[in-house]
């Protein structure tokens, strides 16, 4: 089973498809991902991994570096590179581009007002994609345990989550959309548009929200 929470890129889940694994989402942090029955691999989007469970069921990046530098080495070895295996993804499963969006406050009161505004007027599209899905997490998102959050996806495949930090006096939004690509000549095309529709997005959220 491969593992992330709900604000981390939805590439594994196509990655475990194609290699017919299963996937799951949690909730964010290693105390939920480490749960994971069955878990092979998991990680959360703050760059945290746990690459193997059975000696480590736990964010390590000690062991997820080691596992980074073989991979490199063996890369190397055939005049490849990581960023070629990225590349690689993106043609097989999409370009999946994430960006954060984070608001810090000086009030807690701004963080609740602003999701009081999001839920009483959700945007209806968002980088010109028609809104498919608003989900108040607190409603327990996929059988999850309640938390406090809003989850946006649009008909294109693109998401957002929002939700205040649990550390920190801070708005965060995790902000992930996927482009097609064609052949590997189209990619910079693809990540142009990826970076695009991420900004209009930004832009977009960050009037929705009032900050």
């Amino acid at each position: 089973m491969l593992a992330r929470s709900i604000v981390s890129s939805s590439l594994l889940d196509a990655i475990a498809a194609e290699h017919r694994l299963g996937s799951a989402q949690t909730l964010t942090g290693f105390k939920w991902i480490a749960r994971t029955p069955g878990l092979v691999y998991g990680y959360e989007e703050a760059l945290g991994y746990c690459v193997n469970p059975q000696a480590v069921r736990d964010k390590d990046g000690i062991t997820a570096a080691l596992v980074g530098c073989r991979l490199a080495a063996s890369l190397k070895q055939a005049g490849r590179s990581m960023l070629d295996l990225l590349d690689d993804l993106a043609v097989r499963h999409g370009l999946h581009a994430t960006a954060p969006l984070t608001f810090r406050v000086d009030e807690a009161e701004q963080i609740t007002a602003a999701l009081r505004r999001l839920a009483g007027a959700p945007p209806s599209s968002l980088g010109g994609s028609r809104v498919r899905e608003f989900v108040n997490l607190m409603d327990g998102y996929l059988g999850l345990p309640p938390t406090p959050g809003y989850r946006l996806e649009t008909e294109r495949g693109d998401r957002v989550v929002v939700r205040p930090s649990g550390t920190e006096p801070k708005l965060k939004c995790y902000l992930e959309v996927v482009e097609e690509v064609a052949g590997r000549e189209q990619l910079a095309n693809a990540k142009a548009a990826a970076a695009a529709r991420l900004t209009q997005i930004k832009q977009e959220l960050t009037a929705c929200l009032g900050l």
